[in-house]
């Protein structure tokens, strides 16, 4: 007999069986992303003595591990997380291994330091969007899938601060190869914990679902078409928000300011998005998904574009804090329109070209940045950064199989069936 649901909250998210387990070994396998750059940048710096060599391989190490992460995200759909995650992290632990290896010893070719770097980043194990794959299993409920996704990006978002100061406390009392391999281990040991629990056998393989005939607009162009509004958006809100970094050390260096005030302001940031993310997820929106998503992203360009008006460093910490508000809240919306636009045995690559799109975004902003600031006033910079978040609100939302802007609607509709089968679904599963 089933029972009753309980009221939609986080900690009803983390009473789903086996969803604090699986959560938690995913978070300690997706810590190693948080750890492994600064560790094998300051690796690599030491053991060439050249930024540009060591910015080089940090550079191949990050465009394998972007630019590829949807045809490993394809290996999780059609093998499933347990055949396809394992092998992929245990030989991104080993590579991690030998790149501190052949750090040690100052004189290795850059050569053999770029290709190692690069087979590393290739085999980075998609732990992020396989986890929201998970958790849109264990939760057809809408409303707790919204709270999971938040609860998710805000961790995520905690782990990428925590992590850096890890590595910190490491090099301290260490060199810094030790961050490497405590990478290495990390993901090794989270990937493991996260595929031998019960809950990751519910993305199935494709397939699986072979017998299943597409519906109609399900082909390549219908997926592209519906996927096409939050990669776009999780894209720009990238290229914004990699942006603010290089902003503010201009903004400090034009201001008198030191260091301290660059890492005040970009902590607003990130607990604005924290408190951002954790808002969105408990409001019950009356709105659709599509809808909400160009709100948010609008939200984000706008106080980043008056972030420059800023006359000082007390205005500036809560113009920025505003524009965090808004960007956990648009990856999140982000990421369910691509939970709802993926076709069977396609959501964990559905997740994937959105983490993809933020990743290249923020590569993208970073280096555009850098020529602007050279060469326009300071408030421009902010207000052509933001505008290419505000600009995403202009593109229209497609539903696979349907015409723009005609997805809300519908996806209520599935939300509210979702809800009335959720009880048997909770009950049945051990």
């Amino acid at each position: 007999m089933s029972t009753p649901l309980p009221r939609p909250s986080y900690a009803a998210v983390l009473r789903v069986p086996h969803a604090r387990r699986t959560f938690a070994a995913a978070l300690v396998g997706r810590l190693s992303y948080g750890t492994v750059s600064l560790a094998l940048m300051l690796s690599l710096t030491r053991a060439t003595g050249s930024y540009a060599v060591a910015g080089l391989v940090m550079a191949l190490f990050g465009a394998t591990g972007v630019f590829l992460s949807p045809c490993r995200a394809s290996l999780v759909d059609r093998h499933g997380p347990r055949r396809a995650l394992l092998p992929m992290a245990l030989l991104y632990a080993v590579l991690l291994c030998v790149l501190a290896a052949v750090c040690r010893r100052p004189g290795t070719s850059e050569a053999v330091l770029a290709v190692t770097a690069a087979f590393a980043g290739a085999c980075t194990p998609p732990l992020g969007p396989t986890m929201r794959a998970v958790w849109a299993q264990l939760l057809p409920d809408r409303a707790l899938l919204q709270r999971a996704y938040s609860l998710d990006g805000v961790a995520e978002e905690l782990l990428f601060v925590s992590g850096p100061l890890l590595v910190g406390g490491i090099v301290a009392v260490a060199p810094p190869l030790v961050g490497v391999v405590l990478s290495a281990v990390l993901v090794a040991v989270g990937t493991l914990a996260f595929v031998t629990s019960p809950a990751t056998s519910a993305p199935r393989p494709t397939g699986r679902e072979k017998k299943a005939g597409p519906a109609p607009g399900d082909g390549a162009t219908g997926q592209a078409r519906a996927l096409l509004q939050p990669v776009v958006v999780a894209a720009a809100v990238g290229v914004s928000v990699s942006a603010v970094d290089l902003l503010v050390v201009a903004f400090a260096g034009e201001h008198g300011l030191g260091d301290g005030a660059v890492a005040w302001v970009l902590a607003a940031l990130s607990v604005g998005s924290a408190v951002g993310g954790l808002v969105n997820g408990a409001v019950a929106w009356g709105s659709p998904t599509r809808a909400r998503l160009p709100f948010f992203a609008a939200g984000v360009g706008l106080c980043l574009a008056a972030a420059g008006l800023a006359p000082g460093l007390g205005t500036l910490v809560p113009a920025v804090m505003c524009a965090g508000l808004f960007v956990a809240p648009a990856l999140t919306t982000a990421y369910l329109i691509a939970d709802e636009s993926a076709a069977p045995g396609f959501r964990v690559r559905a997740g994937a070209w959105c983490n993809t799109a933020v990743n290249a975004g923020m590569s993208v902003g970073a280096a555009g940045v850098g020529l602007l600031v050279e060469r326009l006033p300071l408030p421009v910079c902010f207000a052509v950064s933001g505008a290419v978040a505000a600009a995403a609100a202009l593109v229209p939302g497609y539903r696979r199989g349907g015409s723009a802007r005609r997805a809300g609607p519908i996806s209520r509709r599935r939300s509210r069936a979702s809800r009335r089968r959720r009880p048997s679904r909770a009950s049945g599963r051990p």
